[in-house]
């Protein structure tokens, strides 16, 4: 992991020489990187604990590994995560931090209450708006994400053998149930991976398909690029109205970390999110 984390770090020096309006932000990544390496090292245990005689039935039955709306976890490890995370934007003086931090100590926010919702299938229509949840780069929904997301590579690298024996098909990540942010296509024939920036899997899926509504019709799925970054474009569909970023690294010589691709993408999120897809 040391090996990668290095290669990961050069990669971000290139991106921010090469991209300099994305400096801070990969500048708060590359600290989280470090940060993620740190706590992967330092944790007591798994804190996802899954039932491996039912791991078959669950995978074949299009269910995820973790069941976080209903599961009971002993999640002090992550929010002591999410505290140092929190502290890294504070110290960076991003502009919703402040407001996080005093909604915390208002009692307003509590991490297990914002994991849980996190994952629910359906947003509480009960619940207000939150301003810091809007735009294209949630801080907030980074920060509860990222906080998991040691624990739950421990679950990657344990089962992902597994789940890619099983055929895993849906759209959504096999080990948290998460809709993927960006996608890679491999090997000679464009084979499409789909990316989980929650638990950092990887899996197979269907090139002409939609991860999100499983329509396949070609004459409502598209795609659009930007002139000069022919490694990168935009997969739509018409049908759910959403997208989905890919990565084209076929003919370089290293695969991409997705982590830093997907942040060094943000202009295409906002092209998509102009062209009124979600």
């Amino acid at each position: 992991m040391a090996e990668i984390l290095k290669d990961t770090l050069k990669t971000i020096d290139r991106y921010k020489n090469m991209n300099p309006h994305y400096e801070e932000l990969l500048d708060i990544l590359e600290e989280v990187l470090i940060l993620r390496e740190k706590y992967r090292r330092k944790m007591s245990g798994d804190i996802f604990n899954v039932d491996e005689s039912l791991i078959e039935k669950k995978l074949a039955g299009g269910l995820p590994l973790v069941d976080f709306p209903e599961g009971k976890f002993d999640l002090e490890e992550p929010r002591e995560y999410f505290i140092a995370l929190l502290e890294i934007a504070y110290k960076r003086a991003l502009e919703e931090t402040d407001g996080i931090i005093q909604r915390m100590k208002d009692g307003e926010l509590d991490y297990m209450e914002m994991v849980r919702k996190s994952f629910m299938l359906q947003p509480d229509e009960d619940a207000p708006d939150d301003d810091e949840e809007e735009g294209v780069f949630d801080l907030l929904g980074f920060l509860v994400e990222e906080s998991l997301r040691p624990a739950l590579e421990v679950l990657s690298e344990k089962y992902g053998d597994i789940i890619t024996g099983s055929k895993w098909s849906e759209g959504y990540c096999p080990i948290c149930g998460r809709e993927p942010k960006i996608s890679e296509l491999r090997e000679e024939g464009g084979k499409r991976f789909l990316f989980c920036g929650q638990c950092g899997f990887e899996w197979q899926f269907k090139r002409i398909k939609c991860p999100f509504c499983g329509n396949e019709d070609q004459q409502t799925l598209a795609y659009f690029t930007i002139e000069e970054e022919e490694k990168y474009r935009v997969d739509v569909c018409n049908v759910c109205n959403k997208y989905i970023k890919a990565v084209d690294f076929r003919k370089a010589d290293k695969r991409p970390n997705l982590d830093v691709e997907d942040i060094a993408t943000l202009h295409l999120d906002i092209l998509a999110d102009e062209e009124g897809y979600e």
